[in-house]
């Protein structure tokens, strides 16, 4: 399903102005506070609305100014997920799950209660109430009880924001097995870049009100000029070859091993890795005699020197882009040139588990 998207709209001292075409997956609105992410969400939920504008989802409109089509909330068939789960205290999850069943429309495809117990591991949780429920459990009750709204549509606003980092790495793998399982489009709205690294298929940059970016989280990830030269990343694709003895997890990569701390995949399973442009060092012939085990050959793809003493080189390894982010005056003193064939080190350490995530 794809989702359109074409809304502007006033309020004092904050313009907002967007027009957008969003394929199938996970698309996140990404952006510091302030920049229009949870006014956006709300328009498409029908909880604002705009001063013009039109959203649809395929041929489904959900609002429309000129002809005043305008659907309430609860009839636009979308399911959303809150930062705090907002489950109901009196009932147990069993029924949590089942009131959103209760609202979906006779003629919807409703996922399958033990299907969707299944996917997000909830099926010990059934018969407590949400009281005696982790942070982390609960937002995975409240994912179910969207999916069994028979929705056309899953809105999530920040719904990691409130819970610690252990929760997070709980419920992540659960956003990550609803982006792949389940066939109905997801707008997430988020201001952490590794968690969206790990989940989305588009990126929505959006900066006072206006997208200055939208494309595929490698592309968008890596652009200096959306998350800064102390933020930039790189995504690299790949495979789970073997875990070894001494706790390291092998990995290929189009540019050759990967050598990661023990992750929890099984071999064979393609990965999405982070890798923060500050922790590459750079070098034009092969190291040796490095304590550093992952060095990996690219060719120079683009070369950028910044206002101050840094510079961006970006390598070009099979499908992916890595960058590394290096002073001017190593880029010179190398004489560092796009078209180069060049060596890229990688400390394992430096990948953190939360960097990590399943798909392409």
């Amino acid at each position: 399903m794809t989702l359109r998207i074409n809304v502007q709209h006033r309020f004092a001292g904050f313009d907002l102005d967007v027009d957008l075409d969003l394929p199938p997956g996970v698309s996140v609105l990404f952006g510091p506070s302030g920049s229009g992410k949870t006014t956006l969400i709300n328009a498409v939920a029908g909880l604002l609305r705009p001063d013009q504008g039109r959203i649809t989802v395929d041929d489904w409109v959900l609002l429309d100014t000129a002809s005043r089509r305008n659907i309430a909330p609860h009839r636009r068939r979308t399911g959303y997920i809150f930062q705090d789960a907002r489950l109901f205290p009196h009932l147990n999850v069993r029924q949590n799950l089942a009131y959103g069943r209760w609202f979906a429309p006779r003629d919807a495809r409703v996922a399958s209660m033990d299907r969707t117990v299944e996917m997000l591991g909830i099926g010990h949780l059934l018969t407590r109430r949400p009281a005696s429920l982790s942070g982390g459990e609960k937002q995975r009750v409240a994912i179910g009880r969207a999916l069994l709204s028979g929705p056309r549509l899953i809105l999530a606003d920040e719904p990691l924001a409130a819970l610690d980092e252990a929760r997070k790495a709980e419920i992540l793998p659960y956003f990550e097995r609803l982006r792949d399982e389940v066939a109905v489009p997801i707008l997430y709205v988020s201001h952490a870049s590794a968690e969206v690294a790990r989940l989305a298929t588009t990126v929505v940059a959006l900066r006072a009100g206006r997208v200055i970016a939208c494309g595929p989280p490698a592309q968008v990830l890596g652009d200096v000029g959306v998350v800064g030269a102390r933020g930039a990343a790189s995504l690299l694709t790949a495979q789970v070859v073997a875990h070894h003895a001494d706790g390291l997890t092998e990995l290929i990569t189009p540019a050759g091993t990967l050598w990661l701390p023990r992750i929890g995949d099984a071999a064979g399973a393609t990965l999405r890795v982070r890798i923060m442009a500050q922790d590459v060092i750079l070098s034009r012939d092969r190291p040796a005699g490095l304590s550093a085990l992952n060095i990996l050959q690219g060719k120079i793809s683009d070369l950028r020197f910044g206002e101050g003493p840094g510079a961006m080189v970006t390598l070009a390894i099979g499908p992916d882009r890595l960058a590394a982010r290096i002073t001017r005056r190593s880029a010179e003193a190398m004489g560092l040139a796009t078209g180069q064939t060049c060596h890229a080190v990688i400390k394992s350490v430096a990948v953190a588990p939360d960097a990590i995530g399943t798909g392409r």
